[in-house]
């Protein structure tokens, strides 16, 4: 589809297909990848300043049709100077509710939304709703569509016979997404189980602050391969984040293709993507009534309220799950069709023909 343009406005730096293999890639900019590349698309980030294949830097390029722009709407009006006789979508990964910063952004791109006739293509249902009550509220409901596609999960994915270790859990999200939390339940698991072990890394969004946690490794920013390789040994993908509710969650659709099933809470899209009520357990009042107590802490001075929460059971639930998990329960998975490659393609394919 060389009539097809993906621009990216606000990446931190330039990507494309040989950076999936190289270095830490978040889960939007593994998208953007892999859905141009699958369809033969071009792609434009605002940073990148040398051309490679079809990644190139920002400039007009005749016979483009479609637009498919990257997550911030303010950069719309750069969009239709580059490509004028273009069909304009908004591709939209992160939470857009009302009264929300992002909502405001949106907002303040009424116009062009408007007069461009943008259609909105959401990763979830559960994202899909936040983003049209958004759109009510500033009232462009009768002018921009919404769709929903979901993220794509490579079609290599699959497990491949590499043992389980019984005594790991795998940690692989920006650190903003629960990993104070996360850091907490663990230690309350591993004063119950001892040998636990958490392996952390992240995308490369945020930095993180390693922190001295007896059975916690820090791996830092790691290409997908060796994030991937991480979370095939380990008991599960641990998730336990109600801080940041995941749009779509591909850590979760990633690790249940590797075979490894995900330990995560209800919140934002967790159910649309695990079904399986095993590996979602619901947000306590508690937990959050605690990070809200804790969360202005430095990490290095949670321990004392962490403890005192797991003498009264807060982290109770994740303790026996672990438990049931290492025990035999631990619940067989696989990749969601939904989610494979090939599907995300054909829907995109759809939406830009029409």
């Amino acid at each position: 589809m060389s009539s097809v343009l993906f621009f990216d406005p606000v990446c931190q730096g330039a990507y494309d297909t040989r950076t999936l293999t190289t270095r830490a890639t978040g889960g939007t900019e593994a998208s953007v990848t892999r859905v141009a590349d699958a369809l033969g698309a071009w792609v434009q980030q605002h940073n990148r300043t040398e051309a490679w294949g079809r990644y190139l830097p920002p400039q007009s390029r005749p016979g483009i049709e479609r637009v498919i722009l990257n997550r911030d709407s303010r950069a719309l009006p750069r969009v239709r100077e580059l490509f004028p006789d273009a069909r304009y979508y908004l591709w939209v990964h992160d939470q857009l509710n009302p009264g929300s910063k992002r909502a405001r952004r949106l907002a303040s791109s009424a116009r062009w939304l408007r007069e461009m006739a943008v259609t909105i293509v959401c990763v979830s249902d559960s994202q899909r709703a936040g983003v049209e009550a958004t759109l009510r509220s500033i009232g462009l409901s009768d002018a921009v569509r919404t769709v929903t596609i979901y993220n794509p999960v490579d079609e290599q994915l699959a497990p491949d016979g590499t043992p389980v270790d019984p005594d790991k859990l795998a940690f692989f999200s920006s650190p903003n997404k629960g990993l104070a939390f996360a850091l907490d339940a663990f230690a309350a698991m591993r004063r119950r189980l001892p040998g636990l072990r958490l392996v952390v890394g992240n995308p490369g969004y945020k930095a993180d602050r390693p922190v001295q946690l007896a059975g916690v490794e820090f791996l830092g920013p790691l290409p997908q391969a060796r994030i991937h390789a991480e979370v095939r040994s380990s008991l599960c993908t641990f998730s336990p984040n109600f801080l940041i509710p995941e749009t779509f969650g591909l850590v979760f659709a990633e690790s249940l293709a590797l075979g490894t099933p995900v330990l995560t809470v209800d919140c934002g899209a967790a159910r649309e993507v695990i079904a399986d009520e095993r590996q979602v357990l619901p947000v306590r009042r508690a937990w959050r009534v605690y990070e809200g107590l804790a969360g202005a802490l430095p990490s290095a001075w949670r321990a004392v309220p962490a403890r005192l929460a797991a003498r009264i059971g807060l982290f109770e639930p994740w303790v026996e799950r672990v438990d049931a998990w290492r025990r035999g329960a631990r619940p067989q998975v696989h990749a969601d069709p939904r989610f494979r490659l090939a599907s995300v393609a054909a829907a995109w394919r759809q939406l830009l023909h029409q």
